[in-house]
Parts: C-alpha cells; structure tokens; sequence
C-alpha cells in the first residue's frame, strides 16, 4: 500500500504525458483554425465546391466538410483528455489509447481519400507521413505505459464507480 501512495500523483513520466496532452489542443488549433479561416474565407471553399469553378471536384466539399468534423471533435477529445488527466479519472489511460488508434486509423484513410478526389497526389506525402510517423511512435510509447505503469493504475482511480454490493454477501 504505501508503494502506490508513492506512486500515486501526477509525477514521473506522467509530467510528459501532462504536457503532451495540455500541447494537443493548442497545436490543433494553432494548425487548422488558419487553414479553416482561409479555406472559408477567401473563397477557396467556393472554388472547390462550386459546379463549372476551374477547381471544382465532386468530392471536395465532402472531404474537408470530414476533415473540418473529424479535426473539430479531435480538439473536443483532446480538451476532455486534459479534464481527465487532471481529475485522475479511471477512463484517462483508455481514452487516451483510444485517441492514438483513432489518429493512427484516421490518417491513412484521410490519406486515401484524399486520392480518391486527387488521383495524382501521393497517398504518403511527407506532411502526412511525419504526422503519421509522430503518432505511430508516440503510440508505440505510451499506449505500453498506460497499459503496465503501475503509477497509471495507482493515479487514474478517481470517479470509479463502485462496485455493486453482491446479494449473497449478505448471507
């Protein structure tokens, strides 16, 4: 017992896990709130999405409408995540795990599609691949300490709910 009071908190490794998961957010938005601003308001979406526009393909208003989703409630993900990392709630180190597979499946689909409405353009360009590699690697990282730290299992315990009373127990 007094190993997991001295394991419990938000201290070891779990100090770059903090900081990954407080920077996720911010790195998001710092990306895609000037794509998105630029895209809608320079009439890039219109030349992309307008019938008989020199730009126009049929998917691509299909396409960045998934992206602007996807990437929209990554960022509301990555915000909970932070609410769960600091109120050590026992869904953190799933959720967690969770969003990196997320990423990981994501990307390559989104990858695809884009040469779907883009036959010319590289599945793997190296934009895509560095994200990929960075998430990959730090799924290889972190999805193996969420799942055997014992300063995981000790911290993220809040909120749990309690275990139904059994009716024999009572006999």
């Amino acid at each position: 017992m007094d190993n997991d009071k001295e394991l419990k908190g938000l201290g070891g490794w779990l100090i770059l896990v903090a900081i990954g998961v407080i920077l996720a957010p911010v790195r998001l938005l710092v990306t895609y709130i000037p794509m998105y601003t630029q895209i809608f308001g320079d009439g890039t979406w219109e030349s992309l999405t307008t019938v008989g526009s020199d730009m126009y393909l049929p998917l691509w208003g299909a396409l960045l409408m998934g992206e602007l989703v996807y990437n929209s409630l990554i960022v509301l993900a990555s915000l909970y995540l932070i609410y769960l990392f600091f109120s050590k709630h026992y869904l953190f180190p799933r959720f967690y795990i969770a969003l990196v597979i997320v990423s990981l499946v994501f990307i390559p689909i989104d990858a695809w599609l884009l040469t779907q409405v883009l036959p010319t353009e590289t599945m793997f360009d190296p934009d895509t691949t560095k994200e990929f590699v960075r998430v990959l690697i730090g799924g290889l990282i972190w999805i193996p300490y969420m799942l055997v730290s014992e300063r995981v299992k000790a911290t993220f315990v809040e909120h749990r709910p309690a275990l139904p009373v059994s009716q024999n127990a009572a006999f």
